[in-house]
């Protein structure tokens, strides 16, 4: 009977005994690994004893050693004479002591496998290398003007360093490079360890209080843009180089696009077909292959509604492909490719972000632009904003060409080219040798009184149907009904009444109605004339030039109505938004894994752990003997019924007697049971009087 007994009471204490052994696991195993012994106590003495102590320490052992008394092993010498080097230099003792950082315990292993079971004295010393490490710090950030620094919504990228640090000193130059990349997108910093208020603030905390740095130093972390506290900072967590820290901080913090590579086979079915033609194409020809530079990410989000980027990686035996297709001789350079049919523009040499943001804003719009719904006010050509020679002027024309896209409408974007080319050439050339007829549009157009754009007909049905209503006007706007496309021309008239503008802002709208008509109408006035010559380009500029002759000297009629809205090529970035929920999903998730075994990890090291699992064995073992007691006094509670519970059921039926013996010898009611000879009479159908 030992043997059921026995198994029983395993059963019964299964959870107390699971929590002993794991306490005892925790108190003999995990803990002591989690504090191994400090170099304090390979000298024997106290944690954070000064550097004198330290020294007197090491000469006791030293004096041993001398006089022969005590033969250490090579271990036991390496473990002391490495304690003393550290200890005795102030700001490794600093960092050992304040933040357990001890960077250079890899040359303890190192020099342990070196001289093996040999004799101490073999040993080169000293084992550590004392020469200066000093860092050449720039934008230092102190705890006094670090309240100060977020004044702005620019985020910020801040390097934790100590001037006695050899890594530090090792990733000086790539910090410098950083925060060259960085200029003018971000802010950088550095924060030295003996600001112990600032580098405590911008540590990692265990919780038993321990500050610490995960990954030792250097330590980068990040302040996404609008943030001014640690509940949003982000630490770096990867390989400290140029290229991870830069991608990381443009894709993790800034939520920058990235910009692919392709090559000369990918180039025209991924990228150049992929791209909408109302974007200019840009790319980059890179010699190293590096990742694109966060501002030239910024840029490309800035300019993503008017250009779409590429890299490519220059290769020499692939120079005559490149030179052929874009008339491209060398790397590093830039290609602006715009208009069908149009010379590449193409820029060499490297780029800052000042003139990278240059060379964009000249080349961002097509040669013949396009009228969208992001450039309508930029060319002048929306009757609810002004000219582009600035909102004094009046008087302004813009001159659209609309179509599908198709081969005509190319063939005719190309001579509205040539019409602009001959205008300008007409403006600066002498006066004796200009056509006098073109002398209108040329000067509209060189004091930008005059624009010229085409139109997507079938993106932009309602807006093309609003100038060019007809009963041939499904042969430019909209859907495509039939194999003809027609492109058409046509020229709008703007003019703004400025009495009537600076009297709309004084006047208050009398009622509701005046109300609405002031919204439903543009403040500027709109003529439009459609073109139904020839496309010979003289005839083309000469039609241009009399429109604006005719529209300056005579008094037309100021006609308002509600222009039909641009629709919108692009809800929002591409790029960008594939970048923010690639990043998300993939990075971000591996991120959080990676937080949470950190952050099991520090609690493995909590010496609260072993204490509680063995409070909480007790604590179970106590309650399930007490109640296992409580059991065997009481066996009625283990199945059998008592008196009480005899009781309780016979309880019921005294009830039912009792009632039955109390309504003996009452007289019967209309409350009692109907009896069985009882007789009911049956009413009359018809009521009485």
């Amino acid at each position: 009977m030992a043997g059921p007994t026995m198994i029983s009471k395993v059963k019964a204490y299964w959870a107390p005994l699971i929590l002993f052994g794991l306490g005892l696991f925790y108190q003999l195993v995990v803990l002591p690994r989690s504090f191994p012994p400090s170099h304090y106590d390979a000298l024997g003495i106290k944690p954070y004893s000064s550097v004198e102590q330290v020294k007197e320490a090491y000469e006791k052992f030293s004096s041993k050693w001398n006089s022969g008394e005590e033969i250490p092993s090579t271990a036991d010498f390496l473990k002391i004479q490495y304690a003393y080097e550290l200890l005795t230099d102030p700001l490794w003792k600093r960092n050992y002591d304040v933040y357990g950082i001890d960077e250079q315990l890899h040359i303890l292993e190192k020099v342990r496998e070196q001289y093996g079971e040999e004799s101490y004295s073999r040993i080169d010393l000293p084992l550590l290398d004392a020469t200066d490490h000093s860092v050449h710090a720039f934008n230092v950030v102190t705890s006094e003007d670090f309240p100060s620094i977020f004044h702005d919504s620019k985020p910020w990228l801040i390097q934790v360093y100590s001037d006695g640090s050899y890594l530090c000193g090792q990733f000086s130059g790539a910090w410098k490079t950083i925060a060259a990349l960085l200029e003018g997108i971000a802010n950088t910093g550095m924060v030295e360890l003996g600001d112990i208020r600032l580098a405590t603030h911008l540590a990692e905390r265990k919780p038993i209080g321990q500050i610490f740095f995960r990954r030792g130093l250097p330590s980068l972390v990040a302040f996404p843009p609008g943030c001014k506290s640690s509940d949003c900072m982000t630490r770096f967590e990867g390989e400290l180089s140029v290229d991870a820290v830069t991608d990381w901080f443009a894709t993790a913090i800034l939520k920058l696009p990235r910009i692919f590579y392709y090559t000369k086979e990918s180039m025209g079915k991924n990228f150049l077909a992929k791209t909408g033609p109302h974007k200019v194409k840009v790319i980059f020809f890179s010699k190293t292959g590096e990742r694109a530079s966060p501002f030239v990410r910024q840029i490309s989000r800035n300019y993503w509604a008017y250009a779409s980027f590429a890299f490519v990686l220059w290769r020499e035996e692939e120079s005559s492909i490149w030179w052929n297709t874009f008339e491209v001789e060398s790397a590093p350079a830039i290609v602006f490719l715009k208009d069908p049919g149009v010379k590449p523009v193409v820029y060499y040499g490297s780029f800052n972000n000042s003139r990278l943001s240059e060379v964009m804003e000249q080349n961002k719009l097509q040669e013949l632009p396009q009228l969208r719904s992001v450039t309508s006010m930029e060319l002048g050509c929306d009757a609810r904003g002004y000219s582009r020679a600035g909102s004094d002027t009046t008087i302004w024309y813009c001159v659209i060409l609309a179509g599908r896209l198709s081969p005509e409408l190319n063939k005719m974007r190309e001579t509205m080219r040539r019409v602009q080319e001959t205008l300008l050439s007409d403006d600066e050339s002498n006066a004796a040798d200009t056509d006098q007829s073109l002398a209108p549009a040329a000067v509209a157009f060189r004091n930008k009184r005059l624009t010229f754009a085409w139109l997507d007909g079938e993106a932009q049905d309602r807006y093309c149907s609003f100038y060019l209503f007809s009963e041939t006007s499904f042969e430019t706007c909209g859907a495509r009904r039939d194999m003809s496309d027609v492109p058409r021309l046509f020229i709008v008239r703007y003019k703004r009444n400025t009495t009537e503008d600076e009297a709309k802002i004084e006047r208050k709208p009398r009622n509701i109605w005046d109300a609405m008509q002031e919204q439903e109408v543009d403040p500027a006035s709109q003529l439009v004339v459609r073109y139904n010559g020839s496309d010979e380009i003289p005839q083309i500029a000469k039609w241009v030039s009399e429109i604006i002759q005719d529209g300056d000297s005579k008094d037309l009629p100021f006609y308002r109505a509600k222009t039909p809205e641009l629709v919108p090529e692009d809800s929002e970035p591409l790029l960008t938004r594939s970048a923010q929920s690639l990043f998300s999903k993939s990075i971000g998730m591996k991120q959080r894994i990676r937080n949470i075994m950190g952050q099991c990890y520090d609690y493995l090291g909590d010496p609260r752990i072993g204490p509680a699992l063995l409070l909480a064995a007790l604590m179970s073992f106590g309650t399930i003997w007490l109640m296992r007691g409580q059991q065997r006094a009481h066996p009625s509670q283990s199945g059998q019924p008592g008196p009480s519970a005899n009781e309780d059921e016979n309880r019921p039926a005294r009830r039912k007697r009792a009632k039955q013996g109390s309504n003996e010898g009452r007289p019967p009611s209309i409350t009692d049971e109907e009896p069985k000879d009882a007789y009911q009479m049956p009413l009359l159908d018809s009521d009485s009087d």
